[in-house]
């Protein structure tokens, strides 16, 4: 009778512990996100935004000036991207960003004039 308790304890527990995990690293689909947000979160990090058409300018005179980073996956990259542009998903969880935070560090490098264009 005993075991027959600690076996549905144990049973209980990794559920709850496989439940919390899997709560932790679920995808979230982003909310709709407006231009205004996007002002705001880039002056908020002390970003510039350019348009498309500077952008284009910039990659038509000297594309060597631009850091361009894909951010979809793999398969996406590889069907078809930017010359030039290097690939590094970005995926939409706490624990992705977290582990994608030091080699995005690295990626970027020490230059912080250089412009980087993510896409």
């Amino acid at each position: 009778m005993m075991s027959t308790y600690v076996v549905l304890l144990a049973l209980t527990t990794a559920v709850l512990l496989g439940a919390a995990w899997w709560w932790r690293r679920r995808a979230l689909a982003p909310g709709e996100v407006g231009w205004n947000e996007v002002m705001a979160e880039a002056e908020t990090g002390g970003y510039r935004l350019i348009s498309t058409e500077e952008m284009a300018n910039r990659y038509q005179k000297d594309p060597q000036s631009l850091l361009l980073v894909d951010t979809r996956p793999e398969g996406e990259y590889r069907a078809g991207h930017i010359e030039g542009a290097i690939n590094f998903p970005l995926t939409p969880t706490r624990w992705g960003r977290w582990r994608s935070r030091r080699l995005l560090t690295t990626l970027l490098g020490p230059d912080k004039e250089r412009l980087v264009v993510f896409y």
